[in-house]
């Protein structure tokens, strides 16, 4: 999944589909490729890698130059099934190759539908979802649709379970195409005597400042005269275009004012993307990586190397592959670890953590690591990375491209994969059952959801920020997961606000900290864990009896302590362990809100750089 562009007029496609696609190469993607009718024929071509790449294939057969082809549809894929390859990329053809669609999305039923169409003597070209749906289509068309492709469409999302946009073309329809979406974004381009489809505004506003925004369940038919929008029982559906007055930088912001904002409210998606196409069957299946039984209990040891964000993501992996797993772990910041002559062996997975994959420090850590003979295990957002191309096994976040540079989105995946680690080596362990790995692997894919409900405290977070941000030094204080989840909270707040921040374990403030308290300092207390609640409130006591105002986020199992605390902010009922994903979640808010107060830049903090390529 990640970019769809479609067009239906009279001027020549392809250019106008590689232009478009090109406009959403800032989401990231690992191939790209275009469908368009010709001669009464659906033609395919896609390419592995850039879309410079597609369009030297297009130049070179003579295609590019063509002025004849007036419909078509085009995609840049991140993976989610199958690796970046020819045959996995977007678009996709039916078994007779009269039908081509592309899709974002996960279709969460697609083994199912698989099974149903292999039985029907449906073959399969490729390793991915999207493909379920192409032969769908196809069988619908022909079996109960009357060769009415828009009715085909219907009948085909009435089987689907999960989250798509789709494009879809028909040889024997060469006027029109297709579009259809749920839980994954599409609008609808009016243009004069033409008309688009894209999975986001930037894609077509170079042609068109007309929009509609397609609502869930909805379907729509293109012609190059007209779209007809259809709801979910086929009723026709009557909505005014919006005219877009954003210029293309805030277009590819979604509307929002800052792209950070954007990608926090992106974060349910990219963990669910992260997560569900690795739960088959409750069990993980994981596409690059899997160690059997002798070799995790042959590890003497797990070292987690990352810088900044990612190395806080590693101290939550730390604490649940050990309490899960009971193999050591031990946390290393990239920039210090070939510096002071680590213990790697043969026996010891160095797992390495990047969201660019290619941040130098990081890098050097990882080569030192694999020449001193570890396994290295990477989980990386970007495909095709430094660090993804050299590790030996590699787990992709699904985080898309995040261009805030303060790194929000990227974090919830990380732990989220790091999550699925270590359940399936505690699982390949014997270290928890079958029952247990199944309660853990519903909890995962209820996240998202727990996510979209942590976000709708963003209110209360905004008033909270207008009253303190001309705080000097703000404290956040946790324990255990807590303790882990603050240091990435004071991390964000510092980057983008220039308040000075730190985070401590909350055992620790008597041991110095607890000086640096005076009347009206901010002390911020995520609170997760309820068997350490009874131990925060006493450290919270501790701050208040010094003046102290204390922000606490708070799981409903650890409410009994609102009662110390000034603000509260109550996430939803989630399993302790699973908290730090979505219990950062309002720090990163706090962080946003703070900032916007001050009046800096969100998404360009002075001094930082999103991907540090240089040590």
């Amino acid at each position: 999944m990640c970019g769809i562009v479609g067009y239906v007029g009279s001027e020549s496609v392809l250019p106008i589909l590689l232009d478009g696609l090109s406009r959403l190469e800032y989401r990231g993607y690992d191939s790209a490729g275009v469908a368009f009718i010709e001669n009464g024929q659906v033609d395919v071509q896609k390419k592995k890698g850039r879309i410079l790449n597609l369009r030297e294939k297009l130049a070179d057969s003579g295609l590019l130059a063509r002025q004849d082809i007036h419909i078509g549809i085009g995609h840049t894929r991140w993976a989610t099934h199958g690796a970046p390859s020819d045959e996995n990329s977007h678009p996709h053809l039916s078994a007779s190759g009269r039908i081509a669609v592309v899709h974002n999305g996960i279709i969460e039923n697609y083994l199912e539908l698989k099974r149903f169409l292999q039985e029907r003597g449906f073959e399969f070209a490729s390793e991915t979802d999207t493909e379920v749906i192409a032969h769908l289509l196809e069988y619908h068309y022909e079996e109960d649709a009357g060769q009415d492709i828009l009715e085909a469409v219907r009948r085909t999302l009435s089987d689907l379970e999960g989250s798509y946009a789709l494009g879809v073309l028909c040889a024997d329809d060469p006027e029109q195409f297709i579009a259809a979406r749920q839980d994954s974004p599409l609008v609808l381009g009016l243009g004069e005597g033409c008309n688009f489809i894209a999975s986001d505004i930037p894609a077509i506003l170079s042609h068109t400042r007309k929009i509609i925004i397609m609502e869930d369940r909805e379907v729509a038919r293109l012609t190059k005269e007209a779209i007809e929008l259809f709801d979910a029982f086929g009723q026709p559906v009557k909505r005014e275009p919006l005219l877009v007055t954003w210029d293309s930088e805030a277009a590819e912001k979604g509307g929002y004012e800052h792209f950070m904002m954007k990608e926090m409210h992106e974060e349910p998606r990219a963990v669910r993307d992260t997560v569900l196409p690795r739960i088959r069957d409750n069990r993980i299946r994981f596409e690059n990586f899997q160690m059997d039984r002798q070799a995790l209990e042959n590890l003497d040891r797990i070292r987690i190397v990352a810088c900044g964000t990612a190395a806080h993501a590693g101290i939550v992996g730390k604490y649940v592959i050990e309490a899960l797993c009971r193999i050591p772990v031990e946390v290393d910041v990239a920039s210090e670890f070939r510096y002071r002559n680590p213990i790697i062996t043969e026996r010891t997975l160095t797992i390495i953590i990047s969201q660019s994959g290619e941040t130098l420090d990081t890098l050097a850590a990882m080569r030192e690591a694999k020449r001193l003979g570890s396994q290295i295990l990477a989980i990386v957002n970007v495909v095709g990375s430094s660090i993804a191309r050299e590790a030996d096994h590699v787990i992709y976040t699904a985080a898309g491209p995040e261009i805030a540079v303060a790194s929000t989105k990227a974090y919830n995946t990380q732990l989220a994969a790091l999550y699925l680690l270590a359940f399936q080596m505690a699982h390949t362990l014997g270290r928890i059952d079958d029952a247990e790995l199944k309660d853990y692997l519903e909890k995962m894919t209820n996240l998202p959801s727990l996510l979209e409900t942590t976000l709708a405290h963003q209110d209360d977070l905004q008033r909270f920020a207008a009253a303190h941000f001309n705080a000097h030094s703000i404290f956040f204080i946790g324990r255990g997961l807590d303790y882990a989840l603050s240091m990435e909270a004071s991390l964000k707040l510092k980057e983008i606000s220039y308040i000075h921040s730190e985070a401590y374990a909350g055992g620790e403030l008597k041991h110095g900290t607890i000086a640096l308290i005076e009347e009206g300092t901010l002390v911020v207390c995520p609170m997760t864990q309820p068997q350490l609640v009874e131990k925060m409130i006493s450290n919270i006591r501790e701050v208040k009896a010094r003046g102290a105002v204390i922000l606490g986020i708070l799981t409903p199992d650890c409410m009994r302590a609102a009662e110390v605390c000034d603000q509260v902010i109550e996430l939803p009922q989630i399993d302790p362990l699973l908290a730090p994903v979505v219990a950062v979640t309002p720090t990163q808010l706090f962080a946003y809100y703070m900032t916007v107060n001050k009046g800096f830049d969100v998404d360009k903090p002075r001094n930082l750089a999103k991907s540090v390529t240089v040590e």
